[in-house]
């Protein structure tokens, strides 16, 4: 069985290498944030979405992942099973 987003795949790894050349991308879209961050193509919209990160342009759907980050951060933080 094949688990999504597999970081021993040399496809992923090739995906993430093009995205990532000089360090982390403030701006991507659903595929790439999903493929940056592990996670499936939905929920990574829907953290988007809930961290407020999601802009549109015309046809195009980008999300700032600083916003992603900052969000993530403040909500792990209140997390009383994190300590």
């Amino acid at each position: 069985m094949r688990r999504r987003n597999q970081i021993d795949d040399p496809e992923v790894k090739e995906k993430l290498d093009k995205l990532l050349p000089l360090g982390r991308k403030k701006w991507v879209r659903y595929d790439e944030g999903a493929l940056l961050y592990s996670m499936g193509l939905h929920s990574f919209e829907e953290l988007a979405k809930k961290a407020k990160a999601v802009y549109h342009y015309n046809r195009i759907v980008l999300v700032n992942t600083e916003k992603v980050d900052e969000y993530m951060e403040l909500m792990c933080a209140d997390d009383p099973t994190d300590l």
